[in-house]
């Protein structure tokens, strides 16, 4: 146990750090005992650089399926290739109109402190994927979304323009271990613009690229087989389509399709969503029971808190550091 562990055993003990040190203890507990741990990103925790710390967790085989939204997974690769360009604003808090329009006319998109350079990020990733899906389009095949990502950085197109330890990309230690990646509704993200974009330009065929549909039949068998062997953790960074999108092909497979299926094992969510406003995002756990998704022994655990600050200390702790 190393010093980071140490502290929450010494420090954490009620309120939302209790539920961390204990959530912390049942996701070590679920991997020591060989069980899978399924995890799911929404919110911006690319750029906030939660690579760091999660491509460790896939590279030690902490985490053995991701899902994230579209936004997570190419902006992961935009702080690979643009890291330099980036602008950290401190004091976003007090910016003006006329400071947004600034940083709009420099085109830097800017995401709570921290601005996307579009040049060097999104319209270089952009030249390598067009590539992929006209490829495609000629071929007439057709990938998932992030199995385009996955072949540019296998085929190491991007490492040129690598601009951060590329140990850090949690898209590229996913590449490399082919990690199961689950990325519903993708088309509601930049590249996704980009791809409709050219579609309707009719630069590219629109059957190069298969949707969520596919995801989740993609999901069922990984489900399904994985499930013969151990049950599946789940552990939920944010809410939204990333987290809900996932959790449903247990009530797919028991109720839809009729057939036995183990529920999830673990569920812990980091959230600071609120359970008054019907959202799923603020859900307790408890209400995935009536729909199927947990059953009552499943640990649950509730971390109402920054996701950016608390998953590290989660990951750091998993893995003894």
């Amino acid at each position: 146990m190393g010093p980071i562990s140490k502290f929450i055993e010494q420090n954490y003990f009620h309120f939302n750090a209790a539920s961390l040190k204990d959530a912390a203890k049942a996701y070590k507990d679920h991997i020591d005992q060989g069980l899978p741990m399924f995890v799911t990103l929404a919110g911006a925790m690319s750029t906030a650089e939660l690579g760091i710390s999660l491509a460790e967790m896939i590279r030690q085989g902490k985490i053995h399926g991701i899902s994230c939204t579209g936004a997570n997974l190419e902006e992961d690769l935009y702080n690979l290739v643009a890291h330099n360009h980036y602008e950290r604003i401190p004091h976003w808090r007090s910016l003006k109109e006329e400071d947004e329009e600034a940083l709009l006319a420099r085109h830097l998109n800017r995401v709570t402190d921290t601005c996307i350079p579009e040049e060097q990020a999104i319209r270089v990733l952009e030249g390598f994927i067009l590539d992929k899906w006209k490829a495609a389009s000629k071929e007439g095949k057709s990938f998932l979304p992030h199995e385009y990502y996955y072949a540019i950085l296998r085929e190491g197109l991007l490492k040129p323009h690598y601009q951060i330890d590329p140990k850090n990309s949690w898209l590229l230690a996913a590449a490399e271990k082919n990690l199961p990646l689950i990325v519903p509704g993708w088309e509601d993200s930049t590249t996704g613009n980009i791809f409709a974009g050219h579609c309707i330009r009719e630069t590219i065929s629109r059957s190069c690229l298969k949707s969520g549909i596919d995801y989740m039949i993609f999901l069922y068998k990984w489900y399904t087989e994985t499930c013969k062997k151990s049950g599946i953790g789940f552990f939920q960074i944010g809410g939204g389509i990333a987290g809900d999108f996932p959790i449903c092909v247990v009530p797919m497979i028991e109720q839809d399709m009729e057939l036995d299926i183990p529920k999830w094992s673990y569920f812990c969510q980091i959230s600071d969503s609120t359970t008054s406003y019907g959202s799923y995002s603020g859900a307790t756990p408890s209400e995935k029971i009536t729909w199927g998704k947990l059953s009552i022994g499943t640990p649950k655990f509730i971390i109402e808190s920054d996701a950016t600050i608390v998953a590290p200390l989660i990951f750091a702790y998993v893995l003894g550091q």
